[in-house]
């Protein structure tokens, strides 16, 4: 049930962030489908699923290693930050670069940021151990 809380809080403090910084810094916002790619470009698109692969190989490595050699929680944490941060990082270069919109750089950053806070809370409150 505290998983359920820390997701939806999350959700609601990015949503809540992300909608401030559009008001401030008059942002559009910009129709995306729901459970979409939403790419900029082909190029993009071709970099996200690289990135998509490699770290749904690394998650994999990192489960079993977790499960059979009893590796702590943290180095899932750890590989999630990662992915966050390259994920994020790589749409925002792209969103600023090459969108049309080029200030919708700037809530990927910040979505980017309260995720990587989430994470960061989880791993210093030890929030998911048994």
């Amino acid at each position: 049930m505290f998983l359920v809380y820390f997701v939806l809080t999350t959700f609601i403090v990015t949503t809540v962030v992300k909608h401030f910084l559009r008001k401030i810094l008059n942002i559009e916002k910009e129709k995306k489908e729901f459970f979409s790619y939403n790419h900029i470009n082909k190029l993009h698109g071709k970099i996200d699923w690289v990135i998509r692969i490699s770290s749904m190989l690394l998650i994999i490595i990192i489960s079993s290693l977790s499960i059979y050699q009893q590796y702590p929680l943290t180095f899932f944490l750890i590989a999630m930050i990662i992915y966050i941060g390259i994920d994020q990082g790589v749409r925002a270069f792209f969103e600023w670069k090459y969108s049309q919109n080029p200030k919708q750089y700037i809530l990927t950053i910040s979505e980017m940021i309260v995720l990587m806070i989430s994470i960061l809370t989880i791993m210093q409150f030890n929030l998911f151990s048994s």
